[in-house]
């Protein structure tokens, strides 16, 4: 396979083993909100947008919905060195850009900026950037554009499209919400619901209820992160993480505990919404970062300032 055009390893930063990281790839335009940039280059061009981006390199980049996620990120490697300077299971960042090495210069001053320890910038020419996904381990992708959010989803990465919205920077432990079907689970209740119904999908998940809902896209990154969780105790614990999910406790919880369970994931707090609108919670939790396969659920989530990302069950 081939490599990226450029890549720019930031030796400021220790570099981890992708054998044994938690490898998370985001995109530039979900880290830095550069919806301005991405407006000129529309407009005007890739040669307007790089004389821009080289005439602006020495200004900071504001941050985007990604940047506070990142952020805690970096928090859980500082509390996992603490506690053994000697592990390697680790996050490692990578950011992904389809800018020229010329004009990606901002990308990286902005990231030094900020103190955010990024390991590796990939700066790639190619239409299909996430070809590049695998060949780095990477267990997390985030973007700002849907199409190559599908194509990662494609390759078996779990990826999230993020939307560019003003976010307040929630303190620590790093908190990630998960929904559950399409996003942690399969979508197969949700297939039921479309065909049969309410009372079809409740028949459904009471038959299944001894047998383990299908993996979801994200089911992945929510396994590799639970085993992140493992290294601390409940109370100490640098990470913390939530299910918000559409289903009713009383008639489709049940199979939801079961599965994660079975799957060995560790979840802090469980919300069964039962349909009733997932903002109120959000507002409460206070995320880093929530994924929902539901527009809806996103913009409900958007309207109280919690950094959101889609996944899409229809690429």
């Amino acid at each position: 396979m081939a490599e990226p055009e450029s890549t720019v390893i930031n030796t400021n930063v220790e570099q981890k083993d992708p054998c044994t990281a938690l490898v998370i790839a985001v995109t530039t335009r979900a880290i830095f909100n550069l919806e301005e940039e991405h407006k000129l280059y529309l407009e005007k061009g890739k040669e307007e947008y790089t004389r821009h981006q080289q005439a602006n390199q020495d200004k900071p980049l504001p941050p985007g919905t990604a940047f506070a996620f990142i952020q805690a990120v970096q928090y859980v490697n500082k509390k996992i060195l603490e506690s053994n300077p000697a592990e390697r299971d680790l996050f490692d960042i990578l950011v992904l850009s389809n800018n020229s090495p010329e004009s990606g210069v901002r990308i990286i001053n902005s990231a030094k900026h900020y103190g955010l320890e990024i390991s590796k910038f990939c700066f790639v020419s190619d239409e299909d950037s996430t070809q590049y996904l695998k060949s780095h381990g990477v267990k997390l992708f985030l973007s700002a554009d849907r199409t190559d959010v599908c194509n990662a989803l494609r390759r078996g990465v779990s990826a999230a499209l993020v939307f560019q919205q003003e976010v307040q920077a929630p303190s620590t432990p790093l908190r990630v919400v998960f929904d559950g079907d399409a996003v942690l689970f399969s979508d197969e209740t949700d297939q039921i619901f479309q065909e049969q119904g309410l009372e079809g999908a409740v028949q459904y998940e009471r038959a299944m209820e001894a047998i383990p809902i299908g993996e979801g896209p994200l089911k992945a990154f929510a396994m590799h992160l639970g085993k992140m969780r493992k290294k601390f105790g409940q109370e100490r614990s640098p990470i913390r993480t939530y299910l918000v999910t559409a289903r009713s406790g009383r008639d489709m919880g049940i199979r939801a505990i079961k599965t994660l369970r079975e799957w060995g994931l560790p979840i802090d707090e469980a919300f069964f919404m039962d349909g009733a609108p997932k903002g109120p919670i959000l507002a409460q939790i206070q995320p880093h970062i929530f994924f929902d396969d539901g527009l809806h659920n996103i913009q409900g989530a958007q309207n109280v300032g919690v950094p959101s990302a889609w996944v899409p069950s229809c690429c």
